[in-house]
Formats: C-alpha cells, structure tokens, sequence
C-alpha cells in the first residue's frame, strides 16, 4: 500500500505540484508556437511524452555505466534518438501534421524538461521511478498544451479538435491564434492555476488546525 502510495505521488508530481507548464514554466517556445489548435497540441504532448518516458527509461538503466564527465553529451545523444524516431512517425502518420508542428518537433532535443528529468531525476533513481516520474511530468506537460490548445482553438475558431461547436454566425477571434492570444490565455490558465494552489495549500492548513485542536 505504502508502495503504491509512493508511485502515485510521484506521478502526480510531475501533474500538478511541479507541472512544467503551469509551476515551472518551462517548454514555452512549443507551449506557445503549436497550441492553435488542440489535435496540435495533443500531438505535440503524445510526441514529448514518448521522448521523455524512453529517455528517462535508458538513462536510468545506463546510469552507473555512462562516465560524469560525458553524461551531458551522452543524455542529448539518447534523447535525439528518440527524436528522429518520432520525427520519422509522424511523418509517416500525417503530412499535414508534420507540417503544422513544424521545427518544434525536432526541438524536443532541446527541450529543457527532458534534458532536466534526465540529469536532476532519471540519473539517480531506479527505472520504475525514473519511469513513473516521466509519465507525471509528460502528462503534466500534455495537460497543459491541451489547457492552451483547446481554449484557443474554441475562441479562434469555433471548433474544437476540428468539431464545430458553435452556430454559422459566430465570429472567432482571430487574435487567439494569433501569438499574443498565446501569451493572453497563458497568463490566465497561470492565474488559474495559481488561485487552485493557494486554494489546496488553504485547505491542507485548515485541516491541520483542526487535528491540532481535536
């Protein structure tokens, strides 16, 4: 039970308490440039967490095998691998994918939050946890694309994951799909999310109070 306690916490870690969009404010160039739309920013999401949860999953089985003094270089070898496998799936998927992500796709090389889970995380845990945190933290980030991609998609287009949601006459915002709509409705999901943590730790200190005088 303690085990099972123990895992979730670590994946939620990467969902809610660290999530790299929202807390950490991290991976911001894909965060902004591909969530036009929400299949982009599912697809974008899908592709991090295959590269994250594989490398993760290498680094920490080659842990106590690569040499400190290489292991920068060794982790952007791992990780660009992994890459150009996804480069190449989703070239043989859809075209017209490829071409809405564009260069992002290979800048998941880049990406700070994988580089940062194989050095601060994968490089001293063993592979379940290595594992388990990737997939908190690659959900997490796919959360927070989706959270952008799908209010900038309604509001830009009227659709959502190309579905019509509203009438023939109604007006999209233009600017949603525009980059200043990026930074406008990040900074609101950043309020958001803010206003959820105060809320939880307030809540966390009330019951506390209230075990202290029970």
């Amino acid at each position: 039970m303690s085990q099972t306690a123990t895992t979730w916490e670590e994946f939620m870690e990467g969902v809610w308490r660290q999530n790299p969009v929202f807390v950490m404010v991290l991976g911001l160039c894909p965060s902004l440039a591909v969530t036009v739309s929400a299949v982009n920013a599912l697809s974008m999401g899908l592709a991090t967490t295959f590269v994250l949860t594989c490398s993760c999953l290498l680094v920490s089985l080659l842990r106590k095998l690569i040499p400190k003094e290489v292991r920068i270089a060794t982790y952007i070898v791992i990780i660009a691998t992994f890459v150009t496998v996804v480069d190449y799936l989703i070239q043989a998927i859809s075209l017209a994918l490829y071409d809405a992500l564009g260069a992002f796709i290979q800048l998941i090389v880049v990406n700070c939050i994988i580089l940062g889970r194989a050095e601060a995380h994968a490089s001293k845990h063993p592979p379940l946890t290595a594992v388990v945190n990737a997939l908190g933290m690659s959900a997490g980030f796919t959360l927070g694309l989706l959270a952008l991609g799908s209010v900038r998609e309604i509001l830009g287009a009227g659709t959502l994951f190309g579905l019509p949601l509203f009438g023939e006459h109604f007006q999209p915002w233009v600017v949603m799909v525009l980059p200043p709509g990026g930074f406008f409705v990040l900074g609101l999901w950043l309020l958001v999310f803010a206003a959820g943590t105060r809320w939880r730790q307030h809540r966390q200190a009330s019951r506390q109070e209230v075990k202290q005088h029970a």
